[in-house]
C-alpha cells in the first residue's frame, strides 16, 4: 500500500458550446493537467461519462496520443468524474499502476435539446418527473418540516454566484440578489430557474501516482451507492448515502468535518448544498439553510462551501463535475485559486452525489479528503 497524490490538474472552460466536440474539451482539460503534473506519461486511465456514446473516452484519448494503456469507462450519473478518481486513487494506492489518469466529460448541449429526459423504466420518470421534481419535494419538504425559507434557498444560489464572478472559467459569472433568484421563473416549486445548475458542456482531468513532497495528498476517500429509499425512509432522498460516505472518508483520512478548510459540493439545486452541507455534519439535521443566509459558508466564513461558484455558477456537465470539484480543491490547498482562494487552506473535502435510479437513495456518492503540503 502507498499513499497517494495529486500530479496535475486541469479543466477546458465550461460552458454551452456544442460546437466543440468532446475531443477538443478533453484535449483543453488533459493537456493543462499534464503541464501541471510535468509529464504526459501515463500506465492507466479512468474515464467518467454519462450520455456521451460508446467509445468516447477513447475516441478523445487518441488525439492525445494516450494509445496501448488500459482505459476503464464508468458511468455512476453525477458522480462518474469523482469515481473515476477514487478507482484512480485506490489502483495506485494498491499498487496496480504508477501514474494514473481520470478524466471526466459531458457535452449536455451536443446530447440534449433542453433538460435531461426521465427515464421511463423508473416510476418516476413515468410520470414525468425530472431531477428538479424530486428536489423540489426536498425543498418543500425541508419548509414544511425544518421552517427552511425560500430566503434560505436563494442565499445559497446568492452565495455561489458571487464566488463564480471571480472564476473565469464558470458559465455564469455574474452576481445576484435574493429577490432575483425568487422572482426568476418557477421551475420546480420552490426552486426558481437561478436554483438550478445550467447545462454545460466541459472536460477535466487529474493525474495521481505515489505520494510526493509537495504534492496534494489524497488522505482519503469513499464511494458508496444509496441504500433502499422508500416509506422506511426518515430523511430526504440523498441525505443519508452522502452522510454515510462522508463517514467513511473521514475515517479513511482520520480527520472530522471541523477540521476541514474548504468544501467544494453537488449542488446542482440550492436545497442540494443545504442538505449536503447538513449531512456532512456542518449543521444540525434541519438546519442547513442558515449557513449561507449567515454567511458562515461564504468565502471569508468559518466554513468556505463552493468557492468556485460551485455547479450553480459552474455549471452541470455530469461526466466532468466531480474532477472539477477535485482540481479546485487542488488549487485551493495550493493557494493559487486567486480571488476566490480560502485564506490558508490546508484540509479540502470533495462531495458529489449522482442519482435517478427510483427505490434507492442515490446511484452514489464519493466524498474525498484531501490535504495540501505545509
Amino acid at each position: 500500500m502507498t499513499g497517494v497524490g495529486i500530479r496535475g490538474v486541469g479543466t477546458s472552460t465550461f460552458a454551452k458550446q456544442p460546437q466543440r466536440g468532446a475531443p477538443a474539451l478533453v484535449r483543453d482539460a488533459v493537456a493543462e493537467a499534464f503541464a501541471d503534473a510535468g509529464s504526459a506519461h501515463v500506465d492507466a486511465v479512468f474515464a467518467g461519462t454519462v450520455f456521451d456514446g460508446p467509445g468516447t473516452v477513447q475516441r478523445c484519448l487518441q488525439t492525445l496520443g494516450i494509445v496501448g494503456v488500459p482505459v476503464v469507462t464508468v458511468e455512476n450519473a453525477c458522480a462518474s468524474g469523482t469515481t473515476a478518481f477514487h478507482e484512480a486513487v485506490e489502483a495506485v494506492r494498491l499498487g496496480r499502476y504508477e501514474r494514473v489518469l481520470a478524466v471526466g466529460v459531458e457535452t449536455m448541449n451536443h446530447t440534449f435539446a433542453g433538460s435531461i429526459v426521465p427515464e421511463d423504466t423508473d416510476r418516476e420518470g413515468r410520470s414525468g418527473m425530472a431531477m428538479p421534481s424530486i428536489y423540489g419535494m426536498a425543498a418543500a419538504r425541508y419548509g414544511a418540516e425544518f421552517g427552511t425559507t425560500p430566503e434560505q434557498l436563494a442565499a445559497v444560489a446568492v452565495k455561489n454566484y458571487r464566488h463564480g464572478v471571480a472564476n473565469p472559467r464558470a458559465a455564469r459569472r455574474r452576481e445576484v440578489s435574493i429577490n432575483e433568484v425568487l422572482a426568476s421563473r418557477m421551475i420546480a416549486d420552490p426552486l426558481t430557474v437561478l436554483q438550478c445548475c445550467g447545462m454545460s458542456d466541459a472536460a477535466a482531468a487529474a493525474v495521481v501516482g505515489p505520494a510526493r513532497a509537495g504534492d496534494v495528498a489524497v488522505r482519503g476517500t469513499a464511494l458508496r451507492s444509496g441504500g433502499l429509499w422508500d416509506h422506511r425512509s426518515s430523511k430526504v432522498w440523498g441525505w443519508d448515502v452522502v452522510h454515510d460516505t462522508a463517514t467513511a472518508a473521514f475515517e479513511a483520512a482520520g480527520v472530522g468535518v471541523a477540521d476541514v478548510d474548504v468544501f467544494e459540493v453537488h449542488d446542482a439545486f440550492t436545497i442540494g448544498e443545504i442538505v449536503t452541507t447538513e449531512a456532512l455534519g456542518l449543521a444540525p439535521l434541519g438546519e442547513g439553510g442558515k449557513l449561507a443566509a449567515e454567511g458562515i459558508t461564504a468565502l471569508g466564513g468559518e466554513s468556505p462551501v463552493n468557492p468556485s461558484g460551485g455547479l450553480l455558477s459552474r455549471g452541470h456537465p455530469l461526466g466532468a463535475t466531480g474532477l472539477a470539484q477535485i482540481a479546485e480543491i487542488t488549487w485551493q490547498l495550493r493557494g493559487r485559486a486567486a480571488d476566490r482562494q480560502v485564506e490558508g487552506a490546508r484540509l479540502g473535502v470533495v462531495e458529489t452525489m449522482g442519482g435517478g435510479a427510483a427505490g434507492i437513495d442515490g446511484n452514489g456518492c464519493v466524498v474525498a479528503v484531501l490535504e495540501g503540503s505545509c
